[in-house]
């Protein structure tokens, strides 16, 4: 991706997690979605709502990690934006109704989501200091050692 710009690069990333967007909306529009397994059927759902809004704000730090300088607190604001829009969305849907419980859930999939990203990019600043290191180190360099023989 060489000679591509930042904003370049987020755009072409942009479909993906739209794309989630898209599936949630669509979801959110079915009247009904039981699937007759009674308290399994809730707990299922329950953690397709955090799955699903944690993948939705994964999906918008890799979008926006070009051109955004805190891609994490940006993409975790518009997935918790998305869900608090999308629980209204089913207030208007029949058989469906809107939830602060159901927003909560969503957050908490983000808020693992966000961990995880936290997690990552420390694992990758520590593994990109300890090859800075190893290459960088005084006793590695030919004219150190030059000097020491």
């Amino acid at each position: 991706m060489d000679g591509v710009s930042t904003i370049a690069r987020t755009a072409m990333r942009a479909p993906a997690p739209l794309a989630v967007m898209a599936l949630i909306f669509w979801l959110s529009a079915q009247p009904d979605l039981d699937s007759g397994l009674g308290v399994w059927d809730m707990i299922l759902r329950k953690l397709a709502h955090a799955a699903v809004f944690g993948s939705l704000a994964l999906l918008w730090w890799w979008a926006l990690s070009p051109s955004t300088r805190r891609p994490a607190a940006v993409a975790a604001a518009v997935s918790v934006a998305y869900a608090i829009v999308d629980e209204y969305h089913q207030t208007y849907v029949e058989g469906r109704s809107g939830s602060a419980v159901d927003v909560v859930i969503d957050a908490s999939g983000v808020i693992v989501a966000a961990l995880f990203v936290k997690r990552y990019a420390g694992w990758r600043r520590t593994r990109a200091g300890r090859a800075t290191n190893v290459h960088t180190s005084p006793s590695r360099t030919r004219s150190s050692n030059a000097e020491t023989s």
